[in-house]
Protein backbone atom coordinates (compact mmCIF):
# COMPACT_ATOMS: atom_id res chain seq x y z
CA UNK A 1 0.00 0.00 0.00
CA UNK A 2 1.08 3.34 -1.15
CA UNK A 3 0.46 6.59 -0.68
CA UNK A 4 1.44 10.05 -2.25
CA UNK A 5 2.57 13.04 0.38
CA UNK A 6 4.39 16.02 -1.16
CA UNK A 7 4.82 14.82 -4.50
CA UNK A 8 6.92 11.60 -3.00
CA UNK A 9 5.00 7.79 -3.12
CA UNK A 10 5.80 6.58 0.34
CA UNK A 11 5.94 2.70 1.07
CA UNK A 12 3.37 1.94 4.55
CA UNK A 13 7.19 1.24 6.45
CA UNK A 14 8.52 4.32 5.38
CA UNK A 15 5.62 6.72 6.99
CA UNK A 16 5.94 4.74 11.00
CA UNK A 17 9.03 5.83 12.98
CA UNK A 18 8.51 2.41 15.01
CA UNK A 19 9.42 3.08 18.30
CA UNK A 20 7.65 3.47 21.76
CA UNK A 21 8.83 6.57 22.36
CA UNK A 22 4.28 21.77 21.48
CA UNK A 23 -4.04 54.86 37.72
CA UNK A 24 -0.67 53.91 37.60
CA UNK A 25 2.08 55.65 40.05
CA UNK A 26 3.02 58.53 37.55
CA UNK A 27 6.89 58.80 38.61
CA UNK A 28 7.76 61.58 40.85
CA UNK A 29 10.13 63.64 39.98
CA UNK A 30 11.57 66.98 40.45
CA UNK A 31 9.16 68.75 38.87
CA UNK A 32 6.99 67.70 41.20
CA UNK A 33 4.30 65.56 38.69
CA UNK A 34 1.25 64.82 40.74
CA UNK A 35 0.39 61.72 42.04
CA UNK A 36 -3.73 60.35 41.35
CA UNK A 37 -5.33 58.21 43.20
CA UNK A 38 -6.70 55.24 40.66
CA UNK A 39 -8.87 52.83 40.58
CA UNK A 40 -8.56 49.11 40.32
CA UNK A 41 -8.94 48.00 37.01
CA UNK A 42 -10.23 44.62 36.29
CA UNK A 43 -8.26 43.79 33.75
CA UNK A 44 -4.17 43.49 33.82
CA UNK A 45 -3.41 45.07 30.62
CA UNK A 46 -3.02 49.07 31.42
CA UNK A 47 -4.28 48.66 35.02
CA UNK A 48 -2.73 51.38 37.56
CA UNK A 49 -2.82 49.45 40.38
CA UNK A 50 -1.08 50.95 43.87
CA UNK A 51 1.56 48.02 44.01
CA UNK A 52 3.79 49.90 46.74
CA UNK A 53 5.85 52.87 45.41
CA UNK A 54 8.54 53.87 42.99
CA UNK A 55 9.91 50.29 42.05
CA UNK A 56 6.36 49.05 41.00
CA UNK A 57 5.63 47.23 38.04
CA UNK A 58 2.89 49.86 36.19
CA UNK A 59 5.90 52.58 37.20
CA UNK A 60 8.25 50.62 35.27
CA UNK A 61 6.21 50.38 32.32
CA UNK A 62 5.36 53.75 32.02
CA UNK A 63 8.21 55.14 31.91
CA UNK A 64 9.75 52.44 29.48
CA UNK A 65 11.07 52.92 26.18
CA UNK A 66 8.45 51.34 24.32
CA UNK A 67 6.08 54.19 25.89
CA UNK A 68 7.89 57.00 25.62
CA UNK A 69 8.36 56.33 22.40
CA UNK A 70 4.82 56.33 22.05
CA UNK A 71 4.27 59.63 23.70
CA UNK A 72 6.82 60.76 21.11
CA UNK A 73 4.87 59.42 17.98
CA UNK A 74 1.57 61.37 19.51
CA UNK A 75 2.95 64.44 20.09
CA UNK A 76 4.73 64.59 17.09
CA UNK A 77 1.29 63.90 15.42
CA UNK A 78 0.17 66.71 17.45
CA UNK A 79 2.64 69.07 16.35
CA UNK A 80 2.81 68.14 12.86
CA UNK A 81 -1.07 68.33 11.81
CA UNK A 82 -2.45 70.87 14.62
CA UNK A 83 -5.40 69.26 15.46
CA UNK A 84 -6.88 69.00 18.50
CA UNK A 85 -6.18 65.73 20.58
CA UNK A 86 -9.48 64.04 20.11
CA UNK A 87 -8.67 64.20 16.54
CA UNK A 88 -4.84 63.36 16.70
CA UNK A 89 -5.73 60.79 18.73
CA UNK A 90 -8.25 59.70 16.09
CA UNK A 91 -5.89 60.19 13.32
CA UNK A 92 -2.88 58.76 14.98
CA UNK A 93 -5.17 55.26 15.87
CA UNK A 94 -6.13 54.89 12.10
CA UNK A 95 -2.69 55.26 10.78
CA UNK A 96 -0.82 53.16 13.31
CA UNK A 97 -3.37 50.64 12.51
CA UNK A 98 -3.64 50.93 9.16
CA UNK A 99 0.21 50.58 9.00
CA UNK A 100 0.48 47.87 11.23
CA UNK A 101 -2.15 45.76 11.91
CA UNK A 102 -3.94 45.53 8.67
CA UNK A 103 -0.88 43.92 6.59
CA UNK A 104 -0.20 41.44 9.86
CA UNK A 105 -3.73 40.80 9.69
CA UNK A 106 -3.49 40.37 5.80
CA UNK A 107 -0.86 37.72 6.43
CA UNK A 108 -2.89 36.43 9.13
CA UNK A 109 -5.41 35.46 6.35
CA UNK A 110 -3.06 34.02 4.13
CA UNK A 111 -1.21 31.57 6.40
CA UNK A 112 -4.79 30.56 7.41
CA UNK A 113 -6.14 30.34 4.38
CA UNK A 114 -3.04 28.09 2.98
CA UNK A 115 -3.29 25.76 6.29
CA UNK A 116 -7.44 25.22 5.58
CA UNK A 117 -5.88 24.51 1.91
CA UNK A 118 -3.82 21.58 3.56
CA UNK A 119 -6.83 19.84 5.05
CA UNK A 120 -7.62 17.86 2.79
CA UNK A 121 -4.31 16.42 2.20
CA UNK A 122 -4.08 16.15 6.07
CA UNK A 123 -7.05 14.14 6.17
CA UNK A 124 -5.83 11.48 3.31
CA UNK A 125 -2.51 10.81 5.52
CA UNK A 126 -4.54 10.69 8.47
CA UNK A 127 -6.49 8.09 6.83
CA UNK A 128 -3.53 6.17 5.54
CA UNK A 129 -1.67 6.52 8.77
CA UNK A 130 -4.42 4.80 10.98
CA UNK A 131 -4.45 2.06 8.44
CA UNK A 132 -0.69 1.40 9.33
CA UNK A 133 -0.28 1.92 12.71
CA UNK A 134 -3.34 -0.24 12.62
CA UNK A 135 -1.38 -3.19 10.77
CA UNK A 136 1.64 -2.62 12.66
CA UNK A 137 -0.26 -3.45 15.88
CA UNK A 138 -1.71 -6.05 15.18
CA UNK A 139 1.68 -7.21 14.03
CA UNK A 140 4.09 -5.98 17.48
CA UNK A 141 0.86 -7.09 19.40
CA UNK A 142 1.28 -3.02 20.50
CA UNK A 143 -1.06 -2.27 23.32
CA UNK A 144 -3.52 0.46 22.49
CA UNK A 145 -1.78 3.06 24.11
CA UNK A 146 1.34 2.13 22.75
CA UNK A 147 -0.49 2.21 18.78
CA UNK A 148 -2.40 5.46 20.17
CA UNK A 149 1.09 7.29 21.16
CA UNK A 150 2.56 6.19 17.79
CA UNK A 151 0.10 7.42 15.27
CA UNK A 152 0.38 10.91 17.26
CA UNK A 153 3.92 11.08 16.87
CA UNK A 154 3.71 10.31 13.36
CA UNK A 155 0.82 12.04 12.33
CA UNK A 156 2.58 15.49 14.14
CA UNK A 157 5.64 14.93 12.34
CA UNK A 158 4.21 14.62 8.67
CA UNK A 159 1.65 17.57 9.42
CA UNK A 160 5.09 20.11 10.41
CA UNK A 161 7.01 18.35 7.29
CA UNK A 162 3.70 19.43 5.41
CA UNK A 163 3.66 23.13 6.75
CA UNK A 164 7.47 23.22 6.11
CA UNK A 165 6.80 22.46 2.85
CA UNK A 166 4.01 24.94 2.13
CA UNK A 167 5.75 27.72 4.47
CA UNK A 168 2.31 27.91 6.42
CA UNK A 169 2.88 26.96 10.34
CA UNK A 170 -0.38 27.70 12.12
CA UNK A 171 2.24 29.99 14.86
CA UNK A 172 3.09 32.81 12.19
CA UNK A 173 -0.66 33.46 12.23
CA UNK A 174 -0.81 34.64 16.01
CA UNK A 175 2.32 37.59 14.99
CA UNK A 176 -0.52 39.80 14.69
CA UNK A 177 -1.48 39.35 18.51
CA UNK A 178 2.55 39.82 19.19
CA UNK A 179 2.14 43.52 17.73
CA UNK A 180 -1.36 44.31 18.42
CA UNK A 181 -2.03 43.79 21.92
CA UNK A 182 1.90 45.47 23.02
CA UNK A 183 0.72 48.45 20.64
CA UNK A 184 -2.55 48.40 22.39
CA UNK A 185 -0.93 49.02 25.88
CA UNK A 186 1.90 51.55 24.88
CA UNK A 187 -0.62 53.48 23.46
CA UNK A 188 -3.32 53.21 26.68
CA UNK A 189 -0.30 53.57 28.87
CA UNK A 190 1.29 56.74 27.13
CA UNK A 191 -2.13 58.80 27.11
CA UNK A 192 -3.34 57.50 30.38
CA UNK A 193 1.15 59.68 31.45
CA UNK A 194 -0.77 62.89 29.25
CA UNK A 195 -4.10 62.81 31.15
CA UNK A 196 -2.43 62.57 34.72
CA UNK A 197 -0.01 65.63 34.20
CA UNK A 198 3.20 64.74 32.26
CA UNK A 199 4.91 67.89 31.46
CA UNK A 200 7.80 67.59 28.92
CA UNK A 201 11.02 69.67 28.28
CA UNK A 202 8.95 72.25 25.93
CA UNK A 203 7.39 73.49 29.32
CA UNK A 204 3.74 73.29 28.08
CA UNK A 205 1.30 70.67 29.87
CA UNK A 206 0.35 67.64 27.48
CA UNK A 207 -2.72 67.35 30.30
CA UNK A 208 -3.87 71.26 30.62
CA UNK A 209 -4.50 70.94 26.59
CA UNK A 210 -6.05 67.63 26.92
CA UNK A 211 -8.37 69.55 29.30
CA UNK A 212 -9.82 71.99 26.69
CA UNK A 213 -9.78 69.69 23.11
CA UNK A 214 -12.22 67.22 23.38
CA UNK A 215 -15.57 67.43 21.65
CA UNK A 216 -19.61 66.61 21.98
CA UNK A 217 -19.94 65.52 25.71
CA UNK A 218 -16.56 64.45 26.51
CA UNK A 219 -14.88 68.31 25.94
CA UNK A 220 -11.83 67.09 28.70
CA UNK A 221 -10.15 64.17 27.90
CA UNK A 222 -8.29 64.32 31.12
CA UNK A 223 -12.29 63.22 32.78
CA UNK A 224 -14.18 60.19 32.70
CA UNK A 225 -17.23 59.87 30.59
CA UNK A 226 -20.27 60.45 33.43
CA UNK A 227 -22.59 59.58 30.35
CA UNK A 228 -21.14 56.31 30.05
CA UNK A 229 -21.66 56.74 25.99
CA UNK A 230 -17.95 56.08 25.52
CA UNK A 231 -17.81 53.00 27.39
CA UNK A 232 -21.04 51.28 25.95
CA UNK A 233 -19.83 51.97 22.65
CA UNK A 234 -16.67 50.40 23.30
CA UNK A 235 -18.31 47.09 24.64
CA UNK A 236 -20.47 46.82 21.41
CA UNK A 237 -18.15 47.73 18.88
CA UNK A 238 -16.10 44.55 20.61
CA UNK A 239 -18.80 42.01 21.07
CA UNK A 240 -19.88 43.11 17.53
CA UNK A 241 -16.79 41.91 15.94
CA UNK A 242 -16.53 38.76 18.39
CA UNK A 243 -19.92 37.88 17.01
CA UNK A 244 -18.50 38.33 13.33
CA UNK A 245 -15.83 36.24 14.56
CA UNK A 246 -18.28 33.56 15.59
CA UNK A 247 -20.62 33.48 12.79
CA UNK A 248 -17.93 32.26 10.42
CA UNK A 249 -16.93 29.79 12.10
CA UNK A 250 -18.48 26.30 11.53
CA UNK A 251 -18.52 23.40 13.41
CA UNK A 252 -16.81 24.30 16.31
CA UNK A 253 -15.48 22.95 19.26
CA UNK A 254 -16.27 22.90 22.65
CA UNK A 255 -13.19 24.53 23.86
CA UNK A 256 -13.71 27.09 20.80
CA UNK A 257 -17.28 27.73 22.11
CA UNK A 258 -15.75 28.41 26.05
CA UNK A 259 -13.04 30.64 24.41
CA UNK A 260 -16.06 32.83 22.24
CA UNK A 261 -17.64 32.88 25.60
CA UNK A 262 -14.74 34.00 27.36
CA UNK A 263 -14.70 36.90 24.71
CA UNK A 264 -17.70 37.69 25.13
CA UNK A 265 -17.39 38.48 28.93
CA UNK A 266 -14.27 40.20 28.49
CA UNK A 267 -16.00 42.47 25.88
CA UNK A 268 -18.40 43.09 28.36
CA UNK A 269 -16.08 43.89 31.22
CA UNK A 270 -14.32 46.52 29.34
CA UNK A 271 -17.72 48.79 29.82
CA UNK A 272 -17.04 49.08 33.43
CA UNK A 273 -12.95 48.78 33.47
CA UNK A 274 -13.61 52.05 30.68
CA UNK A 275 -15.61 53.93 32.58
CA UNK A 276 -13.09 54.43 35.33
CA UNK A 277 -10.06 55.79 33.14
CA UNK A 278 -9.77 59.12 31.31
CA UNK A 279 -11.99 59.89 28.47
CA UNK A 280 -8.69 60.15 26.40
CA UNK A 281 -7.84 56.45 26.72
CA UNK A 282 -11.49 55.01 26.22
CA UNK A 283 -11.37 57.09 22.70
CA UNK A 284 -8.48 55.58 22.03
CA UNK A 285 -9.81 52.13 22.16
CA UNK A 286 -13.05 52.84 20.59
CA UNK A 287 -11.45 54.50 17.99
CA UNK A 288 -9.14 51.03 17.65
CA UNK A 289 -12.61 49.03 17.93
CA UNK A 290 -13.98 50.79 14.77
CA UNK A 291 -10.72 49.85 12.89
CA UNK A 292 -10.97 46.17 14.05
CA UNK A 293 -14.23 45.77 12.83
CA UNK A 294 -13.88 47.60 9.31
CA UNK A 295 -10.30 45.59 9.15
CA UNK A 296 -12.46 42.33 9.35
CA UNK A 297 -15.02 43.56 7.00
CA UNK A 298 -12.28 44.53 4.93
CA UNK A 299 -10.61 41.14 4.82
CA UNK A 300 -13.91 39.34 3.61
CA UNK A 301 -13.76 41.05 1.00
CA UNK A 302 -12.92 38.52 -2.23
CA UNK A 303 -10.92 41.95 -4.29
CA UNK A 304 -9.20 42.99 -1.31
CA UNK A 305 -8.05 39.25 -0.55
CA UNK A 306 -7.47 38.71 -4.04
CA UNK A 307 -5.42 41.98 -3.95
CA UNK A 308 -3.42 40.83 -0.88
CA UNK A 309 -2.89 37.45 -2.88
CA UNK A 310 -4.80 35.70 -0.21
CA UNK A 311 -5.65 31.84 -1.70
CA UNK A 312 -8.87 30.98 -2.45
CA UNK A 313 -10.12 28.33 0.15
CA UNK A 314 -13.49 25.99 0.01
CA UNK A 315 -14.90 28.31 2.67
CA UNK A 316 -14.70 31.58 0.66
CA UNK A 317 -17.69 33.35 -0.46
CA UNK A 318 -18.64 35.51 -3.90
CA UNK A 319 -21.00 37.45 -1.71
CA UNK A 320 -19.61 37.49 2.08
CA UNK A 321 -21.39 40.86 3.27
CA UNK A 322 -24.52 39.68 2.19
CA UNK A 323 -23.81 35.95 3.67
CA UNK A 324 -22.81 37.64 6.86
CA UNK A 325 -26.15 39.42 7.13
CA UNK A 326 -28.39 36.49 6.94
CA UNK A 327 -26.75 34.48 9.17
CA UNK A 328 -26.46 37.17 11.58
CA UNK A 329 -29.89 38.12 10.76
CA UNK A 330 -30.85 33.95 11.46
CA UNK A 331 -29.28 33.79 14.77
CA UNK A 332 -30.19 37.57 16.71
CA UNK A 333 -33.79 38.87 14.44
CA UNK A 334 -35.46 35.66 13.04
CA UNK A 335 -35.02 33.44 15.65
CA UNK A 336 -38.36 32.34 17.56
Amino acid sequence: MLFRLGGRWLRPLSVLQLGTRDPPLVPASAGGIKHSAPPVWAVASVSAVDSGGPGSWYEALATSAPVQGTEEVLLGMHSATGLPWWACIGLTTVALRGAVTLPLAAYQHYILAKVENLQPEIKSIARHLNQEVAVRANQLRWSKRVARLTYLKNMRRLVSELYVRDNCHPFKATVLVWIQFPMWIFMSVALRNFSTGATHSEGFSVQEQLATDGILWFPDLTALDSTWILPISVGIINLLIVEIFALQKIGTSRFQTYVMYFVRAVSLLMIPVAATVPSSIVLYWLCSSLMGLSQNLLLRSPRFRRLCRIPLTKSDSDSPYKDLFAAFYAKFISRK
